[in-house]
């Protein structure tokens, strides 16, 4: 389940890692899904309509020398029926077999990691962290480098529960 679940969110990762940071791919920013720190997309998936958000952190600590973009983006994906899908791009490699921490208000959260991703353990863990994203205002992720090189990025959630509004309204199932 959870190799098929990283399989399949890693395209959509991908894509929007290419989106946020000003590459041109086939993707349409959605009217009204720039809201705070968060922009919404859609993207063709065969006859389906793919949409997810994204974001940047504010702030990344680390003594790494060289790191790629991090991204948090959530996606509902009709093909898979996926919704709300929680996902993590580190900039780097995570350590083989290491989680990822995710602390939200008063609520932690560990994804398992494949290469530089990270992903909640399925829809239920979503459900959670999603909800916890409504409500909170910064999600600190603590992570570690395929070089343990230990690294925390800090995302506001300013901007959140409107551009998941969005998604939502956009790609209902």
């Amino acid at each position: 389940m959870r190799r098929m679940r990283a399989k399949a969110v890693g395209s959509l990762v991908w894509l929007g890692l290419m989106m946020v940071s000003g590459v041109a791919t086939a993707q349409t920013v959605i009217p009204g899904g720039e809201n705070g720190d968060w922009k919404a997309y859609t993207f063709r998936k065969g006859e389906a309509t793919v949409c997810y958000m994204a974001s940047a952190p504010r702030k990344s600590v680390g003594d790494y020398t060289k790191r790629d973009p991090a991204f948090v983006l959530v996606t509902n994906d009709p093909t898979t029926g996926g919704r709300g899908e929680v996902s993590l791009v580190a900039g780097y490699a995570y350590k083989d077999d290491s989680t990822v921490s995710v602390a939200i208000g008063g609520r932690t959260f560990d994804l398992f990691t494949a290469n530089d991703k990270a992903w909640t353990q399925g829809p239920e863990d979503d459900r959670d962290m999603v909800a916890a994203m409504v409500n909170g205002s910064d999600m600190v992720v603590k992570g570690v480098s395929s070089r343990s090189t230990e690294t925390t990025d800090t995302y506001s959630l300013i901007g959140f529960t409107a551009t998941k509004k969005t998604i939502d309204k956009t790609c209902p199932k």
